[in-house]
């Protein structure tokens, strides 16, 4: 069993925690999935009010459902469409305050308000992206962003 200490306070603190314990987690596992999943179950214990977290990974131009925490959800998304295929096209973070104005949002979980993506990158390419969901309007802010960036990076050079 795998145990995760994570004591903070702030949420650069937290950030900084979960990414040391994600690049523990990853360290010499070169499965993806494993990784994803472990990721998803670390975040989904740790960051307060969200009702999603999971992974889509890029598959033949679109992007399919990877592990993830949280109610059942949508299972493919083409790139370009959504938050998550938005953030693929544009290989970069979303940051969304209110996924309702937000035009041509995909909605799996009428309970979620924001969101927020990030692209993973690998060798110049998406692999996937890293999606979480909250009920809470606003809930994602710079240190989500910045913080979000650096699990996605640790999950793009895990092997």
């Amino acid at each position: 069993m795998i145990e995760t200490q994570i004591s903070a306070e702030g949420s650069a603190e937290l950030y900084r925690e979960l990414a040391q314990a994600l690049a523990g987690i990853t360290l010499g596992e070169e499965d993806e999935i494993a990784n994803m999943a472990n990721a998803a179950a670390l975040i989904w214990e740790h960051l307060p009010d969200i009702n999603w977290v999971g992974f889509y990974r890029a598959v033949h131009g679109e992007l399919v459902l990877g592990p993830f925490q949280g109610r059942v959800a949508c299972v493919r998304i083409p790139f370009g469409k959504g938050v998550c295929g938005t953030a693929v096209a544009r290989q970069e973070t979303l940051v969304v305050k209110d996924v309702h104005a937000f035009p041509g949002h995909i909605a799996c979980d009428a309970a979620s308000r924001s969101e927020i993506v990030v692209p993973i990158i690998r060798d110049g390419r998406v692999t996937g992206v890293l999606d979480i969901d909250s009920p809470v309007e606003g809930r994602f802010g710079d240190d989500d962003r910045e913080g979000c960036e650096a699990l996605a990076a640790i999950l793009a050079r895990a092997d």
